[in-house]
């Protein structure tokens, strides 16, 4: 298999775990925080900045990459990893998160789906064969299985027919894939119902995937419901394969996840709040356009080693957001960033020393959420 995963530890009182991913592009660390890069880029940043915060791999979308510049154009130009200029991993999802939230501007059939452009109206359509050959036109190391991602809330009917097509769909996509040079991972759905998650994780597991992803979580659903829907799907899937929580990236998320032993995740969140003034920091969040930082002359968060903590103050970086600097948005995306990847590498090595479970009740009892 060209995508392996390797389990170097579990934590003994939890489900967490330790491992290394085998790709393409390098060996990497799990549990591992993707960095978002939508469009052949992680915004406001270059790879350079990515490099040294200790980014290993970066999600980009299928479907926005599919519409402009369009997948041929990236596959003459070298592939996503030249395109870009990023030699490390890349995971690229399929496009259906995507096109199944533009609600009536798309229309599900057994084909695929029909959907018009966001960028000029034209009409466009998806299926597992067109997105996973956009895919291998990008050339990520790793692949998404196209699925069909189910609202929250959902009736059961909707919610059954929905997984059995995302099942039919996986085996289109395996039957699809011709580059034995790069991987796929297949998606877990199944809405909020227990006996379809567990219908959905057997179905996808018994298929030749290189790894598992969980999606159609963290959309909406309490908190609670999420994390009982993900400990019970979890417990259906195969230990030596990695596992993805898709669209996760809050730390207290993070936390919960690794406990229920998830390896990977992606979120957008680090980077959108980082353009709204939001700062992320262990004890929380913080709103850097608040009066009270105006004369606050300390870093984001005292001990952070990132490039922003380590060279300006509070007070420069709210100046900046009510000045409408741009340099707001890039500083506290690389602190932002930099906290989570740091995050992810600090709950590797409590896995490791047999204190998970302590960094996990630490951590939580000073998070305001």
């Amino acid at each position: 298999m060209v995508i392996r995963y390797e389990l170097i530890k579990e934590d003994k009182h939890t489900g967490a775990r330790a491992g290394l991913l085998h790709t393409p592009h390098g060996t990497f660390k799990t549990p591992m925080f993707m960095p978002v890069g939508t469009q052949a880029t992680v915004k406001t940043l270059t790879p350079n900045e990515l490099y040294e915060m200790g980014a290993q791999i970066v999600l980009s979308n299928t479907y926005h990459l599919f519409l402009r510049p369009g997948t041929d154009l990236i596959r003459d130009a070298g592939e996503l990893h030249r395109f870009m200029r990023w030699d490390k991993g890349i995971l690229t999802d399929s496009g259906g998160f995507q096109v199944f939230s533009l609600g009536a501007m798309r229309k599900i059939t057994e084909e695929g789906v029909y959907f018009r452009s966001f960028l000029d109206g034209s009409k466009q359509f998806l299926s597992p064969e067109v997105s996973i050959h956009a895919q291998e036109n990008l050339g990520s190391d790793i692949a998404m299985a196209f699925d069909e991602c189910i609202p929250y809330p959902a009736d059961y009917e909707y919610a059954k027919h929905s997984t059995e097509r995302t099942s039919r769909w996986a085996e289109r996509c395996i039957n699809a894939h011709t580059r034995t040079d790069r991987g796929m991972f297949g998606i877990v759905q199944g809405g909020m119902y227990k006996d379809l998650r567990k219908q959905s994780a057997l179905d996808i597991s018994s298929l030749p995937f290189d790894g598992l992803a969980i999606g159609g979580l963290s959309v909406g659903e309490p908190h609670d419901l999420m994390y009982d829907i993900l400990e019970y799907t979890t417990e259906w899937l195969p230990q030596d394969k990695a596992r993805y929580l898709m669209g996760v990236g809050t730390p207290d998320c993070l936390v919960e996840g690794v406990a229920r032993g998830v390896d990977m995740f992606d979120c957008v969140f680090p980077t959108r709040v980082a353009r709204n003034g939001m700062a992320m920091v262990h004890s929380g969040r913080m709103n850097m356009k608040n009066k009270k930082y105006e004369r606050d002359f300390a870093p984001l968060e005292e001990g952070c080693g990132c490039y922003t903590c380590q060279t300006f103050t509070r007070a420069y970086i709210r100046h900046l957001y009510k000045s409408e600097e741009l340099l707001a948005f890039r500083l506290v995306t690389i602190h932002n960033l930099y906290f989570l990847l740091q995050f992810m590498r600090d709950m590797r090595e409590a896995i490791l020393s047999d204190s998970f479970s302590d960094f996990r009740e630490n951590f939580m009892a000073g998070y305001v959420k």
